[in-house]
């Protein structure tokens, strides 16, 4: 394998507790704790896992304080890694490879609708637990030191088959939070997606379902039914409106169905459908406002959404996010490829979405779109291979935003080479970056610096009668009564193929420059989604 990427499709079953060496100086008001979620072993057993989506989850957890970084690595514990480590391989049908069970046992499997419970995702802290999440009916709670509590159902208090590992936090003084938006899953003769609120509060009523551990009881807010089998991995959110948007790829429903037999999978049975994208518009409250069509494109991560013309009636909605040509930005995520010395990686841009809504703030209503209305009109703001994009989250989500920080692939790598800080006053195309040759880094997570602002993540000023932000438009992307927006820290975990080591980046997210990092004591696998705990940084969804 000629690719320099390869160590990071490579298992590390150690489990260790660590204070890294710091070299640089970390700020002295960055304090929290970065949790991130990602492949640790690449093997049930003796079955070789074939997806990058397949491997079971490893937890990271590197704790900052006074200018220190504490370190803990977990396998997340479950009922399919206990599985694999008896010997027994693949306990329940995973993304790309079949369950190494008896016929009987798949097809019972199948038509019961039995989800891995292998969360590898991402992240989530729900009324104060630690969850491992990943696109299923389970998660799996965890306590400070990443020691396993129980798994956790998060369809119960739901008509649905599972949850999607990503969700949206509304903070305290917005909607009468502080909650979470989610959205649900459920599989039969056409599939539906269902909008859901759960409270972020530890007080608030609880449900347990078939789980070890409860979490706050969710609210249904509205549904969605396809007739087809589109796949949806994540969602936008803007002030007012919720933006859903129906991929022209998806399932086929027959292979799914014959499956136990063929012993084909999830991957096998992504198909195209032959139309357009489209994006459906939702009050935050559930109420349908519009379909919005757009030319055909595949998306796993939204970087942020908002919306221009003020929020009683905005003319339209923004949605910045990496988008993808066709369904190969799935099926060849295979691990044979990525370990391929003729690699054929998937490109995604970053790109902006303008969705008309008319004078009115109201479209097309749901659930059918006119061939001849308005549609969704595409910008590009970074050529790819790009992903991960994030944003100031708990400042601008759902907010005008200027920077979009994410990780970029060149050099026919099978990972990111760059970090990059798109700024999108200046699109297409620029953007400042960090790069190390031999350096592979993960997805950035922004972590802003004290500010003047309210702690519900609101500026001075910004409630303005038009819903705009004293200021918000300035030049430098600050708004009036806090700092400016790229006020703060990257983070980002480094893998480092020279020295077969992984580290901690720290970056000024303001001149893109490395501030500090610290060293791991062994590599790790690329991780995908973690999130940051602190004072001034109470976590964010993951996007």
């Amino acid at each position: 394998m000629s690719d320099s990427a390869s160590p990071g499709f490579e298992s590390q079953h150690e489990e260790t507790t660590a204070d890294l060496p710091v070299t640089g100086t970390l700020p002295g008001w960055l304090e929290g704790t970065l949790l991130v979620n990602g492949p640790g072993v690449f093997e049930a057993g003796d079955t070789d896992l074939r997806h990058w989506f397949d491997p079971f989850g490893m937890l990271r957890r590197l704790h900052i304080a006074d200018g220190t970084v504490r370190y803990r690595n977990r396998h997340v514990d479950s009922r399919d890694r206990r599985y694999a480590d008896a010997g027994k391989g693949v306990r329940t049908p995973f993304p790309g490879t079949p369950a190494d069970r008896s016929l009987p046992t798949r097809l019972y499997q199948t038509f019961a609708g039995v989800f891995p419970d292998n969360a590898v995702i991402g992240v989530a802290r729900v009324a104060g637990t630690d969850l491992a999440v990943t696109e299923s009916r389970w998660a799996q709670a965890v306590d400070d030191d990443l020691r396993p509590l129980g798994r956790v159902d998060g369809t119960a208090g739901l008509d649905c088959d599972l949850t999607l590992g990503h969700r949206h936090h509304v903070p305290a003084a917005r909607d009468g939070g502080p909650s979470f938006l989610e959205l649900g899953v459920s599989y039969g003769r056409q599939i539906e997606y269902t909008l859901f609120r759960r409270p972020d509060d530890p007080d608030a009523p609880t449900v347990t379902g078939d789980g070890d551990v409860a979490v706050p009881a969710p609210e249904p807010l509205a549904t969605l039914a396809f007739e087809d089998f589109p796949y949806l991995h994540a969602f936008a959110l803007t002030e007012t409106h919720v933006v859903v948007p129906e991929l022209p790829f998806g399932l086929d429903g027959s292979v799914l169905l014959r499956s136990p037999v063929t012993r084909e999978t999830f991957l096998d049975s992504f198909t195209g459908y032959g139309r357009d994208a489209r994006f459906h518009v939702l009050t935050r409250e559930g109420e349908r406002v519009a379909t919005v069509p757009a030319a055909p494109f595949f998306v796993y991560h939204v970087a942020n959404a908002f919306e221009v013309g003020g929020p009683t009636a905005p003319a339209e909605l923004v949605v910045d996010l990496v988008a993808f040509a066709d369904e190969r930005a799935v099926t060849g995520l295979t691990l044979d490829n990525l370990r391929s010395d003729d690699l054929n990686l998937p490109a995604g841009d970053l790109v902006r979405y303008r969705l008309p809504l008319g004078d009115d703030g109201t479209g097309d209503v749901l659930p059918d779109s006119r061939p001849d209305g308005p549609r969704a009109t595409r910008e590009l703001l970074l050529e790819g291979p790009v992903e991960f994009p994030t944003v100031h989250y708990r400042r601008y989500n759902g907010r005008e935003h200027r920077y979009v920080y994410c990780v970029e692939t060149r050099g026919g790598s099978a990972l990111p080479t760059h970090l990059a800080k798109v700024d999108t006053a200046r699109a297409p195309g620029y953007a400042d970056r960090w790069t190390e040759p031999g350096c592979h880094p993960g997805e950035p997570v922004f972590v802003p610096a004290p500010s003047l602002g309210r702690e519900d993540g609101t500026a001075a000023g910004h409630a303005r009668e038009d819903g705009t932000a004293a200021g918000h438009a300035r030049e430098d992307g600050t708004a009036a009564g806090h700092a400016r927006e790229d006020d703060g820290v990257v983070l980002s975990l480094v893998l480092d193929t020279d020295a077969d080591r992984t580290f901690l980046l720290v970056l000024d997210a303001g001149s893109f420059r490395e501030l500090a990092r610290a060293r791991l004591p062994h590599r790790l696998p690329f991780a995908f989604h973690g999130e940051f705990y602190g004072p001034t940084s109470p976590g964010r969804s993951v996007q």
